[in-house]
């Protein structure tokens, strides 16, 4: 019996010093008469207006009359309803990761008052996903207000392994910036690099987590993110229980995530919730998409230019019939085309939701029906632009979006000097860009280069759940394993049979 109280006593210890590591883990001491009480709670998953109206002012009130002599009497001393006693490490921890508050004597004692004053509804707790629009699972976005958004996670990873830490950045702003992470999980140095990293900005102003994503990146002068920028809860839960550290500033909506690989930006949430044959299918289509957008012109280009002797038979006559009118070279057709949709896109996406929609709907019919009809463009390639647009659309990630669309017209000017070769040396040029890159130090385009075989399973398609157990190897984790597999489970079974 005295070895479980001492057990009990050091898991009580351990709990508080780990969980003491969070920023938004508090502690204060109140005076109750003679005695002191320690109280302590996590400042985002409580009302701070009701540990101050219902437990703080009338503690103070009551302790210049009396003392509290019993912890069981804190129930006559503050008016909320439900006061409960405990001494147990796994109950006080769980009611602190629900939103109570703790209370004891001393910082040592093993009984402990949980107070429940965790936040009420009725506030905006969370936005719907705009930007990532969910077809399947959990619709949960984040807000501007930091602790909501800690409070967001904290209710899903509800371990005390979730460690927050609070710095300050901007001369100006004094911006709160929190970096996010699970503590046995996440490599250690990640959570360095990341921390040096964003205490070295000096600027005036943070507006938002995308500025600190540029500050922090190994490399500024590259199109593509280095950081997985996302408004969805359930994909930065994601993130890091992969081992990967999250960051987020106050009156941001959208969490950074890192280290990131070219492959987390065609990853959907959606892929998880789905039958594993059915997500790898819907990833692949990506894959494809993203590849169709991004050279689909610039081979018509190089075809229609260089290499007609590519072209079928059947196909040659239909393709120089809907050219004969056009009285311009392939690189300005695609060029006005191109820049033409760009156009419709910058435009849908600064008006109202159904102004915009309405405009790219009419828009691209109108204008692509009327430069068809005057000649300017031919109908084959308002047909590969239109489907070039809408495998752009596939990317679940508004940035790596960006990154295609850009990449499209160095590929498009290549392709009109030198043909097909042009178009290899882009790539060429695409792939060692594309292997010199790292985030926070880990190759951008791994498990390809350097090959991973074993992280390979879940790139190009999601496979069954019993496969994917292992965290990444090149994330380096403290802790590789997420779960036992149902094969070794069941061998399990069989050996205690």
């Amino acid at each position: 019996m005295a070895d479980d109280l001492k057990t009990d006593f050091q898991d009580l210890i351990e709990l508080k010093k780990l969980i003491s590591q969070s920023s938004d883990y508090k502690s204060l001491q109140v005076a109750a008469g003679s005695k002191t009480l320690n109280i302590c709670y996590f400042s985002t998953l409580i009302d701070e207006k009701t540990l101050q109206t219902n437990v703080l002012l009338p503690m103070q009130n009551r302790s210049l009359d009396s003392d509290l002599e019993r912890l069981e009497d804190l129930k006559n001393w503050i008016p909320v309803e439900n006061v409960e006693i405990s001494d147990q490490v796994e109950v006080l921890q769980a009611k602190l990761l629900k939103g109570c508050a703790i209370a004891s004597f001393a910082r040592d004692d093993r009984k402990h008052a949980i107070i429940h004053i965790a936040t009420v509804e009725g506030v905006r707790q969370n936005n719907d996903t705009e930007n990532e629009f969910s077809v399947v699972g959990p619709k949960v976005g984040f807000v501007e207000s930091l602790d909501t958004n800690i409070g967001l996670l904290r209710s899903q990873v509800n371990i005390p392994n979730l460690v927050v830490k609070e710095i300050l950045i901007g001369t100006t702003s004094k911006t709160r910036v929190a970096i996010v992470h699970i503590d046995g999980i996440t490599n250690k140095e990640y959570v360095q690099t990341v921390e040096q990293r964003l205490n070295n900005i000096d600027v005036d102003v943070v507006f938002d987590t995308s500025q600190l994503d540029q500050f922090i990146s190994d490399n500024s002068k590259t199109p593509f993110p280095l950081f997985l920028s996302t408004e969805r809860r359930d994909r930065v839960v994601y993130a890091l229980t992969q081992g990967q550290v999250a960051i987020i500033s106050d009156g941001s909506p959208y969490f950074v995530t890192g280290p990131s690989t070219l492959f987390d930006f065609f990853i959907s949430p959606e892929d998880y919730y789905l039958p594993w044959i059915l997500g790898s299918f819907f990833r692949l289509i990506r894959i494809f998409g993203v590849i169709f957008s991004l050279f689909a012109t610039s081979m018509y280009i190089a075809i229609t230019t260089f290499h007609y002797e590519v072209i079928p038979r059947d196909l040659l006559e239909p393709l120089i019939f809907s050219r004969r009118n056009v009285p311009f070279p392939p690189l300005l057709e695609v060029l006005f085309l191109e820049i033409t949709i760009e156009f419709l896109r910058e435009a849908g996406a600064r008006l109202p939701t159904k102004i915009g929609q309405t405009l790219g709907i009419v828009g691209g019919i109108v204008i692509g029906q009327a430069t068809v009809l005057a000649g300017l463009t031919s109908n084959i390639l308002v047909i590969i632009v239109a489907f070039s647009a809408l495998a752009s659309f596939a990317t679940p990630i508004y940035k790596m979006s960006n990154a295609i669309r850009f990449l499209r017209f160095p590929m498009i000017l290549a392709s009109s000097i030198w043909g097909a070769l042009g178009m290899f040396i882009g790539i060429g040029f695409l792939l060692v860009h594309l292997i010199r890159l790292t985030s926070l130090g880990v190759p951008y385009i791994v498990p390809i280069h350097p090959m991973r075989i074993r992280d390979l399973k879940d790139s190009f398609i999601r496979p069954s759940y019993e496969f994917i157990n292992r965290r990444p190897s090149y994330l380096r984790t403290e802790s590789l394993v997420k779960y036992k597999s149902a094969k070794v489970k069941k061998q399990n079974n069989l050996d205690r049979e």
